[in-house]
């Protein structure tokens, strides 16, 4: 039997890795088959089906739940692994997770498949490495988006001695736990800056915020942004990015320098923000500039605070609606600010401040899963 070496593993293992079956590795089980009639608005054991699976973990989403009497298939256990094998989105097929914690009353759905094994953190983590996406791809249906528990049987994997298995398989539960609770540090990060975003400005029905920094008490001013918005057309700052011009072309969205252009540029030093289809961002000019994106406005309004400017265009920024219109209807809204400066101020740098710290989580949680990316490619063969 051929065996295969991984490029990184453990302190230890010298043995090649030996190519065999899932199915001469792991139990499968399948998913519960139940008609509308079942179904129950509580009380009633939980379906997991594809919406509850979503970056590698088990959530609250769009649940179903199907009395008991109408449950005949395997209740799920800690260390079961899930995968969706049926879906209307062909991208979905092969998405899984596994069961972190006892889950009474609950099964899977008629689309999904179960998993199990006694090294069910190697296998969790085998269904992430580039080898299973091809294995999925390889056998999806020619027309119906599904993998049958036929399709997995065919499935080869190399596979390590079951104490390798165990090493690596504790590795990546770790790495995983890891990345998880990094996503819901951002989460709340990004849930405290949509309170705060609605308690710092005035609601609907309301002339003051609910939350004000001490020592500012005067109501705010009432306005319709269309009449204190200063924008400037890209038609007139749009530019074909050189490598040696003397002014540097921006890129709306992540404010990244695309390259140079000797064109006549923006000439303004007050943080600004760019305006595109639906998006918002916030730019600090370090010098004059020009912009790469056709359907952008440099927005500015005189005597605000920069930061807070962009705060309440990003508070007020409705739903797309095409680029022109999307900008009209921003104008025809009536907004409150105060008129103090100071307090504009203040309101400006605490969010900006607030949003450093997501950008920052949002850092950590891409570099953990690179991180992750690379060692599943160098770990696995």
């Amino acid at each position: 039997m051929k065996q295969f070496i991984p490029n990184i593993r453990f302190h230890g293992f010298t043995d090649g890795w030996a190519q065999r079956r899932l199915v001469d590795e792991v139990d499968f089980f399948s998913g519960l088959t139940y008609s509308p009639d079942n179904i129950v608005k509580e009380g009633g054991t939980f379906v997991l089906r594809s919406s509850n699976v979503q970056n590698g973990e088990i959530v609250e989403a769009d649940n179903v739940y199907v009395e008991h009497e109408a449950v005949n298939s395997t209740n799920v256990q800690v260390g079961d692994i899930v995968i969706v094998v049926r879906n209307g989105s062909r991208s979905l097929i092969g998405k899984h997770a596994a069961i972190k914690k006892p889950m009474e009353n609950t099964v899977i759905g008629a689309f999904m498949t179960g998993i199990h094994s006694e090294t069910s953190s190697f296998i969790n983590a085998l269904l992430d490495t580039r080898q299973f996406e091809i294995e999925i791809h390889k056998n999806l249906g020619a027309t119906i988006n599904q993998i049958t528990t036929g399709n997995f049987k065919k499935m080869e994997f190399n596979f390590p001695t079951k104490f390798e298995q165990e090493k690596t398989g504790s590795f990546f539960k770790e790495l995983d736990d890891t990345i998880t609770l990094q996503q819901q540090l951002l989460n709340n990060y990004e849930q405290l800056k949509k309170a705060m975003l609605q308690k710092m400005f005035p609601q609907k029905g309301e002339s003051v915020p609910r939350v004000r920094f001490a020592g500012f008490t005067d109501d705010w001013k009432k306005e319709r942004l269309g009449k204190i918005i200063v924008s400037h057309s890209f038609k007139k700052y749009i530019s074909e990015p050189i490598e040696n011009g003397k002014y540097p072309i921006i890129q709306q969205g992540n404010n990244s320098i695309v390259g140079y252009s000797n064109d006549a540029p923006f000439i303004g030093f007050e943080d600004v923000t760019l305006f595109g289809d639906h998006t918002l961002s916030l730019y600090k000019p370090t010098s004059p500039f020009l912009v790469s994106t056709d359907g952008l406005k440099i927005i500015s309004i005189d005597s605000f605070n920069g930061f807070f400017t962009y705060y309440l265009l990003e508070i007020n920024n409705p739903e797309s609606e095409g680029y022109k219109r999307h900008f009209k209807i921003l104008k025809s809204k009536d907004v409150f600010y105060p008129d103090n400066s100071m307090e504009q101020a203040k309101i400006g740098k605490f969010l900006k401040q607030l949003d450093e710290t997501i950008e920052l989580h949002e850092q950590k949680l891409k570099t953990y899963q690179n991180f992750k990316k690379a060692m599943l490619q160098k770990m696995f063969v």
